[in-house]
C-alpha cells in the first residue's frame, strides 16, 4: 500500500514506517515544514521514500495522511493533483487544543476523512465535528540498552524549552533544578542544557540517569516518555493530560501535579537506586504491553485497509448508481 504524508515529526514517522507499507514524503530544496526529506537523523527503512514536491502529482497513492493544519488547509492544494485529494484521507491530530481546552473545533469537519488522535485525552477535548475519530495509541520500538541508572541525577528530554515557555514547564524545570541535579537534553536547551542528543544515541544516553523527568503541563503524551518507560526508566511527571491515565503513581513511576511532591520523589529516586530499579521495571512492563511496535504498526495497517476499502465502495456505488443499478443489492456490507 502506497501512503503519502508529510515529515512533520520525525520520530513519529519512524515508528509509523514500521508497518508493511510503503510511505512517501515530499522534498524541497528550502527544506520548509513537511519538505524536509528522510534526513539523517533517523534510520528509516527502504520504504520511505523522498519524491520532490514538484513531481508528486505524477505518482499513484493508495492514501493521503494529513499531519498539520497547513497540510490539510494549503499543502494539499499546492502538491497534490485533483485526483490525489480525492484519495482516502487520515489526519493525524497529535496534540491537544491550544485555543480552548473544551470548546476549540477541528479544522477537518469531512465524514471523509478519519481523524486519528494518538491519545483518548486528545480526542476528548477535541470538539472533532462531524469527522470519524479513532485512537491509536503511540508505539515505539524497544532499544538494546539496558536501564543502568548510574547517574544520581534525572534528565529531561525536550526541543527548544527555553523558547517553548510554560506550556512546555520551562518554569518547573528551572524551579525543580534548584533541588533536584537535572540535566537537560534537546535542540535549543542553550545555556539551560546539554545541547542536541541524536534519537538513535539517546537510550544509552539517558540510560545512565537514575530517571526521566517530563515537566510539560499541556500537550500529548511525548514518545520521548514512551521511550523512557520502555527501556525501563523511571518517569516522574506532572498528573495531566495523558500521562495521567498511563502511570500508576508509586507503582510505575510518580506523577502529580504538586510539584514539592514530586521534588521528594525524585530525592527518593536518586537516594535509593533499587527502589529506581523496581519503578522503572514496572513502567517498562506497562510500556511493553501498551506502546508495543507491533500493535502500533499493525492498528495503521488495518486503518489504512479500512479507508482504502471503504473508498472503493463507495467509488463502486457512484458508478452503479449513475447507470441505474440499486446501490443496496450490490452492498458489500
Amino acid at each position: 500500500m502506497k501512503i503519502f504524508t508529510w515529515h512533520i515529526h520525525g520520530s513519529y514517522l519512524f515508528y509509523l514506517s514500521q508497518g508493511n507499507y510503503t510511505i512517501y514524503i515530499p522534498t524541497k530544496a528550502e527544506k520548509t515544514e513537511g519538505y524536509y526529506g528522510r534526513g539523517e537523523t533517523f534510520p528509516f527503512g527502504d520504504n520511505v521514500i523522498e519524491i520532490p514536491a514538484e513531481d508528486v502529482k505524477q505518482h499513484e497513492f493508495d492514501c493521503i495522511v494529513y499531519q498539520t493544519n497547513n497540510n490539510y488547509l494549503v499543502d494539499q492544494y499546492e502538491i497534490l493533483s485533483e485526483e490525489q485529494r480525492n484519495l482516502p484521507k487520515i489526519y493525524i491530530e497529535h496534540d491537544p487544543p491550544r485555543k480552548h481546552p473544551t470548546d476549540t473545533k477541528h479544522v477537518v469537519d469531512d465524514p471523509d476523512v478519519t481523524l486519528v488522535h494518538v491519545t483518548h485525552f486528545n480526542k476528548l477535548m477535541w470538539d472533532s465535528n462531524n469527522t470519524p475519530t479513532r485512537v491509536i495509541e503511540h508505539g515505539v520500538t524497544a532499544p538494546n540498552v539496558n536501564y543502568a541508572g548510574d547517574i544520581a541525577k534525572g534528565i529531561v528530554v525536550i526541543n527548544n524549552l527555553p523558547a517553548r515557555g510554560r506550556l512546555l514547564g520551562f518554569d518547573i524545570f528551572k524551579e525543580v533544578k534548584q533541588h533536584i541535579p537535572l540535566d537537560l537534553v534537546g535542540m535549543g536547551t542553550g545555556e539551560y542544557g546539554l545541547g542536541e542528543v541524536l534519537h538513535p544515541q539517546l537510550p544509552a544516553f539517558q540510560s545512565q540517569y537514575r530517571f526521566f523527568f517530563n515537566p510539560i503541563r499541556y500537550t500529548s503524551l511525548g514518545l520521548a516518555i514512551c521511550e523512557a518507560m520502555m527501556m525501563g526508566i523511571p518517569v516522574v511527571g506532572l498528573a495531566t493530560t495523558e500521562l495521567s491515565a498511563v502511570i500508576e503513581n508509586g507503582h510505575s513511576g510518580y506523577i502529580h501535579t504538586d510539584i514539592g511532591y514530586l521534588i521528594d520523589k525524585m530525592n527518593l529516586l536518586i537516594a535509593d537506586a533499587e527502589h529506581a530499579r523496581e519503578i522503572g521495571k514496572n513502567g517498562q512492563e506497562v510500556a511493553r504491553k501498551r506502546f508495543n511496535i507491533t500493535r502500533f504498526a499493525n492498528y495503521w495497517e488495518l486503518l489504512f485497509a479500512e479507508v482504502t476499502n471503504k473508498h472503493t465502495h463507495r467509488n463502486a456505488v457512484n458508478n452503479t448508481t449513475a447507470y441505474g443499478i440499486s446501490a443496496e443489492k450490490n452492498s458489500v456490507y
